[in-house]
């Protein structure tokens, strides 16, 4: 089957798509035929060389975290899904090989019928970190929220579950993308120095929780949530310098069951063929990208 890798750590030209054996389901897993799957921000970093201190990875490295297809294996002790469904979840963190024909899912859920196979193709990495961070900062009515990063793949998931919360959110992202958070109900503001008067503008009474999807700025984050323990970040590696916790998972197995689920507005940034992998991964490191990057099959 052809699955992405890459072989060595450098810019988006080092992924390529490669033939590998296929993998077959084992006990409590389910295989898919993908028809979608999502590019992580994390494997692009990890191409990059980035993360090569803290994530070390043997080569060739393959992609892909996420991915949605229709089921064409069961291992032994699943049960409640049968060959032929149309499902979306994930891999485990250390088999990852989701960018590929087939892919192995430890982790799934039904695809909801309004979606489209893109949509669900990078849904389930999204969704998962989302309520890990929103769990883990005890998000709940009430709670005003401000979401670094909020108009990315995981920014706006993480905005939709916490309005879902009954939480107050208010959410980080440049000018060309106030809109789209409006239209998801959040509060937007423009990112930067000058961020702690910009947040304390729009509330005077403070800020609960601070979830960071982008890095780079945790001073800042950190005076506005007042505390360094109501702070979390999925992008920052200088968290422990900070005293800030960096959350990765997949930590929460049944996260994809969330009742708010099944409604989220899910963006798809740019969706590319399996393919042209490499021209994701660059557009990937532009940072720039409103939504989810996908590859179709």
């Amino acid at each position: 089957m052809r699955a992405v890798q890459f072989e060595s750590y450098g810019p988006p030209g080092v992924v390529h798509v490669a033939d590998i054996p296929e993998p077959h389901a084992g006990p409590d897993t389910i295989r898919i035929a993908v028809r979608a799957s999502g590019l992580s921000a994390g494997d692009a970093r990890i191409r990059s060389g980035a993360l090569r201190e803290v994530v070390p990875i043997a080569f060739p490295y393959r992609t892909g975290f996420d991915a949605a297809g229709v089921v064409d294996e069961i291992g032994a002790g699943v049960t409640g899904v049968r060959v032929g469904d149309p499902v979306y979840g994930w891999t485990t963190s250390a088999g990852r090989t989701a960018n590929a024909d087939f892919a192995v899912l430890t982790v799934w859920a039904p695809k909801p019928p309004a979606w489209s196979w893109a949509n669900a193709g990078g849904a389930a990495g999204a969704i998962e970190t989302a309520v890990r961070v929103l769990d883990r900062l005890a998000v709940a009515p009430g709670r005003t929220v401000l979401i670094q990063g909020a108009a990315g793949g995981v920014g706006t998931v993480t905005v939709q579950l916490a309005l879902a919360r009954s939480a107050h959110v208010i959410g980080t992202a440049s000018a060309p993308n106030h809109d789209r958070l409006r239209t998801l109900g959040a509060v937007p503001v423009t990112h930067g120095p000058g961020l702690p008067d910009r947040v304390r503008a729009l509330s005077p009474a403070g800020v609960d929780a601070v979830i960071d999807c982008a890095g780079g700025a945790l001073p800042d984050l950190i005076a506005i949530a007042g505390d360094p323990s109501r702070v979390v970040t999925i992008a920052d590696l200088t968290a422990a310098d900070h005293g800030v916790h960096l959350s990765r998972g997949p930590l929460a197995e049944h996260a994809l069951s969330d009742p708010a689920v099944p409604g989220l507005d899910l963006h798809v940034a740019a969706e590319f063929p399996l393919g042209r992998a490499s021209a994701a991964h660059a557009l990937s490191d532009t940072r720039h990208a409103r939504g989810k990057i996908v590859l179709v099959h």
